[in-house]
């Protein structure tokens, strides 16, 4: 099967300064977002990062969101530079090839409940036995020990016992989503630091292998900021604020004449001066009890309406003028389309062109984080189930004939 291989535009994608994960082995045993995201940041910096599939159905992935010829276009953009193989881990044989492939990599990365992978014989126990310096990221819904740690996990679920839910909406009605699947990112995120770290240590200071437990809901919960000091501290209970940004001011979404929104963070001292003077407002601008945050929050309600009376008066194109003009924080609401045409974006090589197997031109997210002598790249979009299977089982040793015979058992 020919391998689609796309290349960036990009200047920086066209040195040949070796990745700075080149060598690292990776291999994939997850499902959806919270461990594939971590494995594909770590593809897209240069590991070999090998998927392990489902011979039937491959990762559901494939089939959320947005299809074109029956495959998501989440799957291209999440599964770049990954390999696919498929292999039902439910089999001795497929278990047994897992085994094989632990043994020199250096990464195993999975998402499943806790104890699945144990039944299977590749649990952490299994797995360090026979590669001592391998580092294994579990990632699931409540982590590897306590008492809920057996329970289905989503990022749904993990953003509400994370705190995240209940201070994201409006205090008279019901929590809302933030709109993509934050909990899964973060745990992904945390994941890859883990991941590093345990690296660092392992090559720099003469550790050994390590596994690194991340709970979607811990994950959440770690960008908490105050939540839980404050409530410790005086029993403060923080709750839903909308838009605004409780304890700082001002900071919040106005409307404008034409009906549209700007964003607008005016909490530094200096740039709440520069804010108060750019919509006319002199008074509140040398008012001596605003100087500070600590006197703003105090006149949270009077400053927002200042503001969205002047923002009420003109159109939003007027109003980014004024307040670029001024130096002030503020942005329009983007949605894909304004995304899609912003110079920004393109000037920093975070919308990126790519062909589909199909030849159908899609434009794909950059690479974050960018690093300046070894940036990641994308060199293929995520691939067809399998796409990588012979490849991979020949590395392994199997011939042509033996993985004839698995194919032929359903077993990859």
């Amino acid at each position: 099967m020919t391998e689609q291989t796309n290349q960036s535009n990009q200047s920086n994608q066209s040195n040949n300064t070796p990745a700075p994960l080149q060598g690292v082995k990776v291999v994939e045993i997850g499902t959806l977002i919270a461990g594939p995201y971590a494995a594909s940041l770590l593809a897209q910096f240069g590991a070999e990062v090998i998927k392990i599939e489902s011979p039937t159905d491959g990762d559901p992935l494939r089939k959320w969101r947005k299809l074109h010829n029956g495959t998501s276009l989440w799957w291209y953009s999440q599964s770049r530079n990954k390999k696919s193989v498929t292999l039902n881990l439910k089999s001795e044989e497929g278990q047994q090839i897992v085994r094989d492939l632990v043994k020199d990599a250096d990464i195993v990365i999975e998402n499943f409940r806790p104890g699945t992978l144990e039944g299977w014989g590749l649990g952490w126990e299994q797995l360090s036995a026979i590669n001592p310096s391998l580092i294994m990221v579990r990632v699931s819904g409540y982590g590897q020990t306590g008492p809920y740690h057996k329970r289905p996990g989503f990022a749904a679920i993990a953003e509400s016992m994370g705190g995240l839910r209940g201070l994201v909406g409006y205090p008279d009605r019901p929590p809302v989503r933030v709109g993509v699947s934050i909990g899964d990112t973060l745990a992904s995120l945390y994941g890859v630091i883990g991941a590093m770290m345990a690296m660092h240590h392992l090559k720099v200071n003469g550790g050994t292998g390590q596994f690194i437990d991340v709970a979607l809901y811990e994950a959440v919960f770690g960008v908490m900021e105050s939540l839980i000091p404050e409530y410790s501290a005086s029993g403060y209970v923080r709750e839903r604020t909308g838009s605004s940004l409780p304890g700082i001011a001002p900071s919040n979404t106005y409307p404008c004449q034409d009906g549209r929104y700007v964003i607008v963070a005016g909490n530094g001292d200096g740039i709440f001066k520069r804010l108060m003077h750019a919509i006319d407002r002199a008074d509140l601008a040398e008012d001596p009890a605003l100087a500070r945050n600590d006197g703003r929050v105090q006149q949270v309600d009077m400053l927002d309406q200042a503001i969205a009376d002047w923002t009420g008066r003109h159109d939003l194109e007027h109003v980014l003028q004024v307040l670029e003009a001024a130096d002030v924080p503020s942005g329009r609401v983007f949605d894909a389309a304004d995304i899609h045409k912003d110079p920004h974006y393109r000037a920093r090589d975070m919308i990126q062109p790519f062909t589909l197997p199909d030849g159908k031109e899609v434009e794909l997210p950059g690479v974050v984080p960018k690093l300046s002598a070894t940036p990641g790249k994308t060199n293929w979009v995520g691939p067809e189930l399998g796409q990588h299977t012979d490849e991979v089982l020949k590395s392994l040793g199997k011939s042509t004939g033996e993985i004839a015979a698995l194919r032929a058992q359903g077993i990859i």
